[in-house]
């Protein structure tokens, strides 16, 4: 159940793309709520996955792999509709490939992501609530800023000459933030990894091997 519910975000995903692009402005106005569907069924995929007890490890990769993709398109969308820089979706999508790829050598030892962290700052950074919480909700804040405002310039062109390059400031200010707080979270990720002893163990173990 879980996991329908992760796919069913990745499908909500889509259909606020095909809105962002083809929808007329009056109705764009429903991607905010779309974009908040998305955001609540992540943190519904989580509730149910423990309920029901269905936490497994290929839960947890499936939700992170459906959480950078709508992180990805959402950037890459924007930066393609002139709403954030180009740099923008380049930072995240390296990011997200380092920090992924070390995840990945994590479950191939059979950890799942969150539980890779070891030093106490680096589980303050990745795994505390807080910051977990900052990372969510400023790219959340960022995304629902810019879905918010994309229609405004064909709805109200008088209003948006004279408040446009105000909320294009807020927008970037937000963008900044989750550039930022993404950055702090990663730092500790790719230090632990480099610090192990073997970094890559867990890509030469052969599937189904004992120790």
């Amino acid at each position: 159940m879980a996991n329908a519910i992760t796919l069913a975000r990745l499908m909500l995903l889509f259909v606020l793309l095909v809105m962002m692009y083809f929808a007329p402005p009056a109705w764009q106005l429903l991607d905010l709520p779309l974009l908040v569907a998305v955001v609540l069924f992540d943190w519904l995929d989580g509730v149910v996955a423990r309920r029901r007890n269905e936490s497994t490890l290929f839960g947890a990769v499936f939700d992170i792999a459906v959480d950078r993709i709508v992180e990805s398109v959402m950037w890459v969308v924007l930066a393609h509709l002139g709403l954030v820089p180009v740099w923008v979706p380049v930072y995240f999508i390296v990011r997200g490939h380092l920090t992924d790829s070390i995840r990945q050598v994590g479950a191939g030892e059979g950890q799942a992501p969150y539980e890779m962290m070891r030093t106490r700052w680096g589980r303050v950074l990745v795994v505390g609530k807080f910051m977990r919480g900052m990372s969510c909700g400023s790219k959340v804040a960022a995304f629902g800023w810019a879905v918010l405002i994309q229609p405004l310039p064909a709805l109200d062109a008088v209003f948006w000459a004279g408040w446009g390059d105000l909320f294009a400031a807020v927008l970037l200010a937000l963008v900044w933030l989750a550039v930022v707080v993404n950055f702090l979270r990663g730092v500790p990720v790719l230090a632990e990894f480099f610090q192990r002893e073997d970094p890559f163990a867990g890509l030469r173990r052969a599937p189904g091997s004992a120790e």
